[in-house]
């Protein structure tokens, strides 16, 4: 049974459909690209370790999300919080850079899409447009990646029940094969393949562990869509940290699979690891399509899932009077937020213009902004948990201030891995992109901060947090 929040927003959102939201926005395409560099970074044990380290870490930073989503269950999650510990502009740049975060992600699925369906169907780029970054750029190329775009775009415009539906079946086809898979190379695969276990020691696992908060990106979306939950707000929290769970899982049992199936000499950085090792556990071709097409589910889940979390935090900064009004705008029908829906449907259609490299772009650039929102969180947590210790909280974390300063710390760390002075510092372009959507945004801020005023805001989020 559904019903009508007082936003308009419709409460479709089931225990199921929650943790596919939330389990699918987190298994994309990238464990499909990149396990076979984790396990010659680390070794095969080395890189599972980091998925453990790292994934603890996420769910430390993970009890803050959860504890604060239960705590006020509105649209927008991180725009709530930060507004209620940290006050107007602090909330504006934490929901801006989530906003770039999420965008950057659907972007990315625009341009990896092309590149899954070059794996499939090799040679079908035809129609030479130009040159990015040294990679060609096709006009076939960019078409299936536009068409991928636009259609995402009108799956989530009509409505929330379809996307969630969708996300249900992909989400299914990637657990299903996942299944098959690991199962094969328990009983098929040799122990011997795993050697090394470590690789590079402590450094080795520091490689992986750098990627790994990345791959977790999406559990966040939760309290995005908490208007259209329908569960008790506890459940909302008790969610956020089952999805990231299985999501360390599943991380880490897609690794142990790789290297039971093959050896570290058969790894390739020119070859996609997972459906190569989906081949040598049943010894045809067509497992290695088939594990291509969970990866393709992979895209299509975290596709669909940040169009949803960008756009419900680009309707919150909008209702709120932090944005121009007519980004808040709720479709009639289909109580979706149409015109950011259809914002981030154009930017990311666009996106395969600019060729493969424009993926790495985009990640990096998003993570930044990802990991400064999770810091923004992090300190609203500790904030409310001192100066409003009597806030009702459905879900409230145990040891509650040592959790919150742990995810400050762990938060801070991740976001200075991205500054000049570090090894895995931004490279100009990716600075670039940061640096022109948080300019794009204050001056956004600065026309609705002028035209709506302070106290415009005040009122709006005084009847959401009541």
């Amino acid at each position: 049974m559904s019903s009508t929040h007082q936003s308009g927003f419709v409460r479709v959102l089931g225990r199921k459909e929650v943790l596919a939201l939330a389990f699918g926005a987190m298994i994309g395409w990238g464990w499909i690209v990149m396990t076979g560099e984790w396990i010659r970074s680390a070794g095969s044990l080395g890189s599972i370790l980091a998925f453990l380290i790292g994934g603890l870490a996420i769910i430390l930073i993970g009890l803050t999300y959860a504890e604060l989503a239960a705590a006020m269950p509105q649209a927008g999650g991180e725009h709530s919080y930060s507004y209620r510990a940290l006050g107007h502009f602090s909330s504006f740049i934490c929901t801006w850079a989530i906003v770039l975060g999420y965008i950057s992600v659907v972007a990315f699925e625009a341009v990896a899409l092309p590149t899954v369906v070059d794996n499939l169907f090799p040679g079908y780029q035809v129609g030479f447009l130009w040159n990015v970054a040294g990679w060609d750029v096709y006009a076939s190329w960019v078409a299936v990646g536009m068409a991928g775009s636009l259609i995402m775009m009108m799956v989530n415009y009509f409505g929330v029940t379809t996307a969630s539906l969708l996300q249900k079946v992909v989400v299914l086809l990637i657990v299903v094969v996942g299944v098959m898979f690991i199962s094969g190379a328990l009983f098929t695969g040799e122990t011997a393949n795993m050697e090394p276990l470590l690789v590079g020691g402590s450094a080795g696992v520091m490689t992986v562990l750098i990627m790994v908060p990345f791959m977790f990106v999406g559990f966040d979306v939760i309290p995005q869509a908490a208007e259209e939950v329908n569960l008790p707000p506890r459940d909302i929290g008790k969610l956020l940290i089952v999805s990231v769970v299985m999501a360390v899982v599943f991380y880490a049992l897609m690794i142990l699979g790789v290297s039971l199936a093959l050896p570290v000499s058969a790894i390739s950085a020119d070859v996609l690891t997972v459906p190569q090792a989906m081949q040598a556990v049943y010894g045809a071709p067509w497992a290695a399509k088939l594990m291509i097409m969970a990866g393709l589910a992979g895209i299509i889940t975290s596709w669909n899932a940040f169009y949803i979390g960008g756009s419900r935090a680009i309707y919150a900064l909008a209702h709120s009077g932090m944005l121009p009004a007519f980004l808040g705008k709720l479709h009639g029908r289909y109580r979706t937020p149409t015109n950011a829906i259809l914002l981030i449907g154009l930017i990311s259609t666009f996106a395969p213009l600019l060729g493969r490299k424009a993926l790495v772009w985009f990640v990096d650039a998003g993570s930044l902004a990802i990991v400064i929102a999770y810091l923004f969180v992090a300190i609203s947590f500790v904030v409310l948990r001192l100066r409003e210790p009597n806030m009702p909280r459905p879900f409230k974390v145990a040891a509650g201030l040592p959790v919150g300063i742990l995810a400050v710390v762990l938060s801070l760390a991740l976001t200075m891995m991205y500054m000049p002075f570090s090894p895995s510092a931004l490279i100009p372009v990716e600075w670039a992109l940061f640096i022109s959507w948080m300019v794009i945004g204050l001056i956004l801020y600065g026309y609705a901060r002028n035209r709506y005023g302070v106290a415009y805001t005040e009122q709006a989020m005084r009847r959401e947090l009541s």
